[in-house]
């Protein structure tokens, strides 16, 4: 008995999940990922299949497709799970390809659910075997293979991206379910409850496999057979759980989008973001300190009070704690977002530290150097220096730089906000006074 038809006698046994009863066993039977079927359709055409990560969503068909290549390919096909496979188990693997591959001319399809799970000792040693085409890798995985993978094996493997099915691909499943099962859709929900199922699934069949199971097992032991409502499927399946992963993707995605609504002004769109962290369970000291930084890089000299109310705000944070920090929060994110912009001073850094690495550390005039005792002053540290206070304005035109270096311009106050101020006040500061 091949992995398939074993797979096929599992599927019918009593107790099966639905969502593994309703699995394809062929291309034409997968719904939705139709860019990712084209790709796929290409290399089995051309004969030659290369070693693949699978990237996606829950539920968006990774481990289908691989089982179901398993069966189009003439290869023999390894099947782990990254959770439960050691260094040791993966070069067995790896050895037996090679002598599968050198005695009988057989290729080997290895595939890994879960690869993301692999540490870097473990993607260590497939790494020889993919590259000198021993076993086809395919790996599956919810996370960012950039953050997750060894760049050494990524570059070996094609990225095949999966998309969250779209709510047209999540009808048909419910379509097809229930014709399979020999039950007629509508008298089990209305066309609303079927609506608010998808929307609960978020594109994700197997979420959605699993609310049909629950509607059909609250369906059977109903008394009376009407069609759920929207009020009685909601009470039935509760409240989808959210996306997020505080070590996933999705921290990096969410915090990304958050901050460049922030920048973007668009203040609802931050506190929709800024939402969905807190009810992600994201670590709301990680988002302080997020909008602290901001606050110099976006904000600036537009409005110095950005600093301060972010600083605050993190403050209060750490002194109060969740759920009432998430006040704290909102009112930072709402100020900030409403405030003026500008990245002037996050620039000249930027500038001035790409003029340090041009330059070096040449030495410091000497009077600019520090002559706290009386050795310095001896040597003449601090001799010619001028005092600004002394002079009208309390500035003094004097030259800072080392005495080898050519003076730059870095810091150029644009015209939003207090930077406007802070421009004028410059110009005001260097005309020539006629007085002294």
């Amino acid at each position: 008995m091949d992995l398939f038809t074993a797979m096929s006698k599992i599927s019918e046994l009593p107790g099966t999940p639905l969502a593994e009863q309703m699995r394809p066993h062929s291309r034409a039977d997968l719904i939705g990922q139709q860019k990712v079927l084209s790709q796929i359709e290409r290399y089995l055409k051309s004969g030659v299949i290369p070693s693949m990560i699978f990237w996606g969503p829950p539920g968006t068909g990774k481990t289908t497709l691989a089982q179901i290549l398993a069966t189009e390919v003439d290869a023999e096909f390894v099947a782990i799970n990254a959770v439960e496979s050691g260094a040791k188990m993966l070069k067995e693997i790896g050895e037996a390809a090679r002598d599968r591959r050198i005695q009988y001319q057989r290729k080997t399809l290895l595939f890994v659910d879960e690869i993301h799970r692999f540490n870097k000792a473990q993607q260590d040693v497939l790494l020889p075997f993919v590259e000198k085409g021993e076993l086809v890798l395919i790996g599956a995985t919810t996370e960012n293979p950039s953050y997750e993978l060894n760049r050494a094996l990524l570059s070996r493997c094609r990225l095949i991206v999966f998309d969250r099915h779209s709510p047209e691909a999540l009808a048909k499943i419910l379509t097809r379910t229930f014709e399979q099962k020999n039950l007629k859709l509508v008298e089990v929900l209305t066309p609303q409850a079927q609506k608010t199922l998808i929307e609960w699934a978020d594109g994700d069949a197997r979420r959605c496999l699993l609310g049909i199971e629950e509607i059909l097992s609250e369906n059977g032991m109903a008394s009376e057979k009407e069609p759920l409502s929207v009020d009685r499927l909601t009470t039935l399946l509760g409240q989808a759980p959210i996306g997020y992963d505080k070590q996933s993707d999705q921290h990096y995605d969410v915090i990304s989008a958050f901050i460049k609504s922030i920048r973007g002004s668009d203040v609802d769109a931050a506190l929709y973001y800024l939402a969905r962290m807190l009810k992600g369970g994201e670590d709301p000291v990680f988002i302080a300190r997020r909008l602290v930084v901001l606050s110099s890089e976006d904000v600036g000299n537009a409005d110095p009070r950005a600093l301060q109310i972010a600083m605050a705000g993190a403050q209060a944070v750490e002194m109060i704690g969740l759920p009432e920090a998430a006040i704290n929060l909102s009112q930072v994110v709402c100020y900030l977002a409403s405030a003026p912009k500008s990245n002037r001073s996050y620039m000249a850094l930027k500038k001035a530290q790409a003029y340090v690495d041009q330059t070096g550390t040449p030495p410091i005039k000497l009077a600019l150097r520090s002559s706290k005792t009386e050795a310095m002053k001896n040597l003449g540290y601090g001799k010619g220096y001028l005092y600004p206070h002394d002079h009208p304005r309390h500035w003094v035109e004097q030259d800072y730089w080392p005495e080898t270096v050519a003076r730059e311009s870095f810091y150029e106050p644009g015209d939003t906000g207090f930077e406007k101020q802070i421009k004028e006040y410059l110009r005001w500061l260097k005309q020539k006074n006629d007085q002294e």
